[in-house]
């Protein structure tokens, strides 16, 4: 059997129809569109649409069928960093919407975005909805992992092998929900971010957020902005530091609650109507036999990767997009398109001795950095290095690196605006638009209204 014959009788095996499982797919058909064959592809999505976290739910909880709610979006939220810095080099925004838009869209506008792209693939066809991956093995006679499948549809269970496995489903949907004393006597709502949905429900209202990360910074901000009465942030190390408007203000960890009061490390205490854990998110694979799972928390470069991609034990086995992120969209195509070609058979890896040197070189580097500026070029190294094996086409990592700085310094000048900047694309050339209205003043977070403002109404299109 020669190798092209071989490659056709493969099964690849996704799980998620996020970015990166999408990516994934993407990368193999740009070699159909050039014309060659491809292995079979099947990717399991629980959800009834693609696009993993940006495909938004009203839901919490749990969803339609039963299924732990998989999405963290809410209404509202917005790009908080340059849409230049994560854009497709091979599928611009200009590419999709054919004219300049403001650098920090909503979370539709880049929902529709992502669906640009695949739409013009046959993408859909590799992908089986409303399905969810139970369990997996991996048989070392065979070389294949079997897999276990329910049809959430008509809640049927069956099992398919696969030569290789990529797992894209993510590391934002299970939450690390701490305990402090007292909890359990506040009268007022207590919820994870993940099921946060939207700072209607906090209008007029004392609100308390746990946690010093992006989210809490940004829901902190969006219920600001649509008229909480107060927002405090609780920090355990560090504060976040911004010089934040009247209204906002950080204090040290909570101790305990006792009622509505919540005590602090520095002995103050203060009533609030509702309590937000931003305290992150567990990397978790129930679906994975101990060997096989990825143990990790949120960090710039995870253990027992190669090339922060393939599962050294058993590189048939491969993990995308599981690093903390600056870079997004684009990584992941880096990502998937050097997985696609070790599926493919056009790369081969080092020994699994030299692959762990490999690793240990990347974890010394990740422990030495310092700052934000460290993070972003390490980063940056980091897709630079993969880029260096696979054809993705080529984009100024230098200048997205000097973009994400600038937004870091943006951000530390005035919390509130700097999503009113605008930057230019690495792919294109071309200079964002100013936003028609201010963001501390934009309520409306809709496709229609970000693309042609409320005075065109009548010219939206069908």
């Amino acid at each position: 059997m020669d190798n092209k014959e071989n490659l056709q009788n493969k099964r690849i095996g996704i799980i998620g129809a996020g970015p990166s499982g999408l990516a994934q797919i993407r990368a193999f058909e740009a070699l159909k569109e050039r014309g060659e064959n491809i292995p079979e592809i099947v990717c399991f999505e629980k959800q009834s649409n693609w696009g993993g976290m940006w495909n938004y739910s009203w839901r919490t909880g749990v969803g339609k069928y039963g299924e732990p709610i998989h999405g963290s979006m809410y209404k509202y939220l917005w790009s908080n960093g340059p849409k230049e810095c994560l854009e497709f080099s091979d599928y611009s925004f200009d590419d999709h919407f054919e004219k300049a838009i403001s650098s920090y869209p909503p979370r539709p506008v880049l929902f529709d975005y992502i669906e640009g792209r695949i739409k013009k693939s046959n993408a859909r066809e590799y992908i089986r909805f409303d399905t969810t991956v139970r369990w997996v093995s991996y048989d070392e006679d065979t070389r294949k992992f079997t897999i276990v499948l329910d049809d959430l549809k008509i809640n049927k269970t069956y099992s398919e092998e696969f030569d290789y496995l990529v797992v894209a489903s993510g590391h934002f949907s299970t939450p690390n929900m701490p305990y402090f004393k007292g909890i359990e006597t506040f009268s007022g709502n207590v919820m994870h971010a993940h099921d946060f949905r939207g700072a209607d429900q906090f209008k007029d209202r004392n609100i308390l957020l746990i946690g010093s990360s992006y989210s809490a910074e940004d829901i902190g901000i969006q219920c600001y902005k649509h008229g909480a009465a107060s927002v405090t942030l609780s920090y355990r190390s560090n504060p976040i530091g911004h010089d934040w408007p009247q209204g906002i203000k950080e204090v040290p960890l909570v101790t305990h609650f006792d009622g509505d009061t919540a005590f602090f490390k520095d002995g103050t205490s203060e009533d609030y109507d509702a309590v937000i854990m931003c305290t992150g998110y567990q990397h978790k694979f129930p679906f994975l036999p101990d060997e096989l799972r990825l143990k990790t928390k949120n960090n710039l470069y995870p253990d027992n990767l190669y090339k922060g991609i393939f599962y050294n034990n058993l590189p048939q086995l491969i993990y995308l997009g599981m690093q903390d992120q600056y870079y997004t969209f684009n990584m992941f195509d880096t990502q998937a398109w050097l997985a696609r070609d070790f599926m493919m058979e056009r790369l081969e890896l080092p020994s699994e001795g030299e692959r762990r040197v490999d690793i240990d070189t990347w974890l010394d580097r990740n422990s030495k950095l310092q700052s934000s500026f460290d993070d972003v070029d390490f980063q940056t190294y980091y897709i630079k290095d993969l880029l260096s094996f696979t054809d993705y086409p080529h984009f100024n990592l230098d200048k997205i690196a000097a973009m994400f700085k600038e937004w870091l310094q943006d951000k530390e000048e005035n919390i509130l605006t700097y999503r009113d900047k605008t930057y230019q694309s690495v792919v294109t050339g071309t200079m964002a638009e100013a936003h028609h209205t201010d963001w501390m003043d934009e309520l409306d977070d809709s496709k229609e209204r970000y693309l042609y403002g409320a005075e065109e109404e009548e010219l939206i299109p069908e």
